[in-house]
C-alpha cells in the first residue's frame, strides 16, 4: 500500500512489448497503439500532430525512462520506441509500470547498458513517479519480477513461494481513473482522521499477513475471506465506488470465493478468486453486470528480452 502497509501482489498473464532502435539524429519518437498516442521528443520538447497536451502526458514517463538510459549507458542519440499493450490502461492493473519496466529492458538491452533487474525496476519506478505522484513501487516490482511478492514501500522486496494455482477473473468497469488523485484522496481522509485510518492501514496489514499463510498452505477459501475482508476496509477508506460495487458482488454471487477491487480504486478493475469450475461463471455474471471480463491466472515470469 502506498500508506505504508504491506501488499501482496501478483503477476498476471497479460504484457507490454516494446520494440526500440536507434536513430541517426537526436529525436526520441515514441508510438503507442494501446493509448493511441505518438510524436517525438527532441531538446526536451515534445513534437505530434492532433492532441498534444494529452499525448504529452501520457507519453513523458516512457520518455523519462528514455533519457535516463541514455544517461546510463553513455549514449547521446536518438531511438524509435513502439509499445503495444494487452493490459488495459488506467484500469488498476499495472499497465503504465509494465510499460516503463519494457522499455527500460528493452533500452538496456539495445544500448548494453548493464542493468540488472533491480536497476530496471527503480528507472520504471522513478518513471511511474511522473504519472502517480507518490506510487508504492508494487506495479513496476511485479512487472520486473514476476511471480507473486510481498511489497513493503522502502522495504526489501520479498518474493513468496506459491504453489498453488490461483484461478482468477478480472472485471474491468472501463471507467478510467487516476491514480495520483485516489492517493491525495486517502492522504486528506488520513490527515483528518489519522488514528482511524492508521488503524485501518494496521488491519490491512493483519489480513496481509493471514493471506500469506493460506497462499502458502494452498487454503483458497481462507484466501478468498481475506480478500473479502480487505475490499471492506478499502470501501472504508473511499476508494471503491458504485461500478466496482456491482462487479464484485456480481463475482461473489456467481460463487467467487473472495473478490475485492484491484489498484488504486475509483474504477478501473476488480478481481475476483474462483475454483477452475466456477470461472466462467463469474466472468458472465461480470458482463451481465456491465463489466468486460477475461480469465487468467498467475505466471512465474516477470520482464524478458525477445530476439
Amino acid at each position: 500500500m502506498v500508506h505504508g502497509g504491506p501488499a501482496i501482489v501478483l503477476a498476471i498473464d497479460k504484457r507490454a512489448t516494446v520494440t526500440a532502435e536507434s536513430r541517426t539524429d537526436k529525436k526520441i519518437w515514441l508510438r503507442s497503439k494501446t493509448i493511441r498516442a505518438y510524436g517525438y521528443f527532441l531538446s526536451g520538447k515534445f513534437h505530434t500532430e492532433g492532441e498534444e497536451k494529452e499525448a504529452q502526458k501520457r507519453l513523458k514517463p516512457i520518455y523519462a525512462v528514455a533519457r535516463n538510459l541514455m544517461d546510463l549507458s553513455g549514449k547521446d542519440l536518438g531511438v524509435n520506441i513502439e509499445i503495444e499493450s494487452s493490459i488495459p490502461a488506467a484500469a488498476g492493473l499495472g499497465s503504465s509500470a509494465a510499460v516503463a519496466v519494457a522499455t527500460a529492458a528493452a533500452l538496456n538491452h539495445l544500448w548494453q547498458a548493464g542493468l540488472s533487474r533491480d536497476d530496471i525496476f527503480q528507472v520504471a519506478f522513478d518513471a511511474e513517479k511522473i504519472v502517480h505522484g507518490t506510487p508504492s513501487g508494487i506495479d513496476p516490482a511485479i512487472s520486473t519480477y514476476g511471480g507473486v511478492i510481498q511489497y513493503t514501500k522502502g522495504e526489501k522486496i520479498k518474493p513468496l513461494n506459491i504453489e498453488v494455482d490461483l484461478p482468477l477473473v478480472i472485471g474491468d468497469t472501463m471507467k478510467e481513473r487516476s491514480t495520483g488523485e485516489m492517493v491525495a484522496q486517502v492522504n486528506d481522509l488520513r490527515r483528518r482522521y489519522p488514528s482511524v485510518i492508521d488503524n485501518i492501514i494496521k488491519a490491512g496489514g493483519e489480513i496481509v499477513a493471514r493471506s500469506v499463510e493460506a497462499l502458502e498452505a494452498g487454503d483458497l477459501d481462507v484466501l478468498g475471506v481475506m480478500m473479502n475482508m480487505n475490499h471492506a476496509l478499502l470501501c472504508a477508506i473511499g476508494v471503491s465506488n458504485e461500478p466496482l460495487e456491482k462487479l464484485v458482488f456480481a463475482a461473489r454471487r456467481a460463487g467467487a470465493l473472495g473478490a475485492k477491487l484491484t489498484g488504486a480504486g475509483g474504477g478501473g478493475c476488480m478481481v475476483a478468486l474462483a475454483t477452475a469450475e466456477k470461472l466462467k461463471d463469474i466472468a458472465e455474471a461480470i458482463e451481465r453486470d456491465g463489466g468486460q471480463a477475461f480469465i487468467t491466472s498467475k505466471t512465474m515470469e516477470g520482464v524478458r528480452i525477445e530476439e
